[in-house]
């Protein structure tokens, strides 16, 4: 935790005053908003923050930071985490299941930083399941296409409620294991492609910059 603590807080002092802000989704993020909400408190910090999931909108509101919506505003940056990271900074999100809506906001971010610990770094993705989000109906369908693809899915249950894991956007989750991932944005696409498909968790060359939390301090990874 003390790491996750550390990233999250030194994110939160690159956000400047105006700034509109992404606020991800997750453990690590959480830290990234409860020192934004301080900042606002001790610096008088002028800003509005973008959630991605309800979380994130009821941590904002928790810790005073005003939300706005992409309706009305551009992304001048955005924070979050990651369940993986690679050598080249693509990503395996979703952990939280709420990788839609991460997607959308981190993409239209001027400035997209992810912040993990240094456990989430590694040389090839897909040691970490691959979330995809799935319209209910479609969820046997999309099961069978991935599987053509390599992919072994499991429909992700919920851990103190009956039944499957219902996202943000009323849908499912299937969890899709692959041996390796040698093509991050050919898988990614091909995913999206299926019939029934939201989103998935691949994040092919959407960051600008990691910030990894060690034993040895905070390290930055940019392209």
């Amino acid at each position: 935790m003390e790491l996750k603590r550390n990233v999250g807080y030194a994110a939160a002092k690159l956000v400047e005053d105006g700034n509109i802000v992404g606020l991800g989704t997750g453990s690590t993020t959480l830290y990234f908003i409860e020192k934004l909400g301080k900042r606002i408190i001790e610096e008088e910090l002028e800003i509005l923050g973008i959630p991605t999931s309800y979380q994130s909108f009821l941590l904002a509101k928790e810790n005073g930071i005003p939300v706005t919506t992409l309706e009305e505003h551009s992304i001048d940056i955005a924070v979050d985490g990651a369940d993986e990271v690679d050598i080249s900074l693509n990503l395996i999100k979703g952990g939280g299941a709420a990788h839609t809506m991460e997607k959308i906001v981190d993409s239209a971010a001027d400035k997209f930083i992810v912040i993990v610990d240094d456990s989430k770094v590694v040389d090839k993705l897909g040691a970490f399941p691959v979330p995809v989000e799935v319209i209910p109906q479609a969820c046997r369908t999309v099961s069978d296409h991935v599987k053509q693809f390599g992919g072994v899915p499991t429909l992700r249950m919920g851990q103190r409620k009956g039944g499957p894991v219902i996202t943000d956007n009323g849908n499912f989750v299937l969890d899709v294991k692959f041996e390796s991932i040698e093509d991050p944005a050919y898988l990614e696409k091909e995913l999206n492609y299926i019939p029934g498909v939201v989103e998935n968790g691949i994040f092919f060359g959407v960051t600008d910059e990691v910030l990894v939390g060690s034993s040895e301090g905070i390290k930055s990874l940019k392209k």
